[in-house]
């Protein structure tokens, strides 16, 4: 791995988000796609390709793997645009190197644009007047299909504030600004399946073992320990996500 590659969204952080990882049938046409899309080089990672982000803008990181269809969607990306012109320019980018649209119910006076990457995951290209995600970036959000009581472990976990708490929908940002993550609250999708994105997080100032005992007391279940310094947890809904010593 490229260390100085990592920077992690919300640095300074005592646990800190350093990407969301995709498990995609072809994870090189997935970074070429999302480079292209955010402008950021990938870099190789143990065992996949990375797109770093930044303090205030979330990586990316695509890996190997056999995504169930069934569950590409639980998290997409919110993109912002600056003008009714800049968002059909994104999405006309977009589809030049790979996207499709999708209809998955979205209706006509809605603003936003529903699109598939090549490897199916949705993303969505927002309005220029959506208030909620100004200031936060490009890559503004991370939207997940989760109740408020993952929002809340969420929170608790990165030790980000809640930016949105009504009517069961959460989301929280880091005290630095930028990405945000949300959750839709119920009615939630059933998971009979491994989730195909998750979250990759890095324990900056204690050890591993420390770490896994604060999240097992805020909600979160061990899986699995791996050789290589690194764990692999699920939240209170059960999404899958991976610990790494920093």
């Amino acid at each position: 791995m490229a260390a100085l590659a990592w920077v992690a969204y919300g640095a300074g952080m005592a646990v800190q988000l350093l990407a969301v990882t995709y498990d995609a049938h072809d994870p090189a046409r997935l970074a070429r796609f999302w480079g292209g899309m955010l402008r950021r080089e990938a870099v190789v990672d143990a065992g996949g390709l990375l797109l770093p982000g930044t303090p205030a803008q979330v990586a990316l990181r695509f890996a190997p793997g056999r995504p169930d269809q069934a569950h590409l969607n639980r998290l997409h990306l919110h993109l912002t645009s600056a003008s009714l012109d800049h968002q059909q320019d994104t999405v006309a980018a977009a589809l030049a190197i790979g996207a499709r649209h999708v209809d998955v119910g979205q209706q006509p006076e809605e603003g936003h644009i529903v699109l598939a990457d090549p490897g199916g995951n949705l993303f969505c290209v927002i309005e220029p007047d959506n208030t909620f995600l100004a200031g936060c970036g490009f890559l503004a959000e991370l939207a997940c299909d989760g109740t408020r009581q993952v929002g809340l472990f969420w929170s608790d976990a990165l030790g980000w504030p809640l930016v949105w708490d009504d009517n069961e929908e959460t989301a929280i940002q880091s005290p630095l600004g930028g990405t945000k993550v949300a959750w839709g609250g119920p009615p939630v999708a059933p998971k009979p399946v491994r989730n195909t994105q998750r979250f990759l997080l890095a324990a900056t100032d204690t050890d591993l073992g420390t770490e896994i005992d604060r999240l097992v007391s805020l909600g979160a279940t061990l899986n699995s320990m791996t050789g290589d310094g690194s764990a692999e947890l699920a939240d209170p809904d059960g999404n899958e996500f991976d610990l790494r010593q920093a």
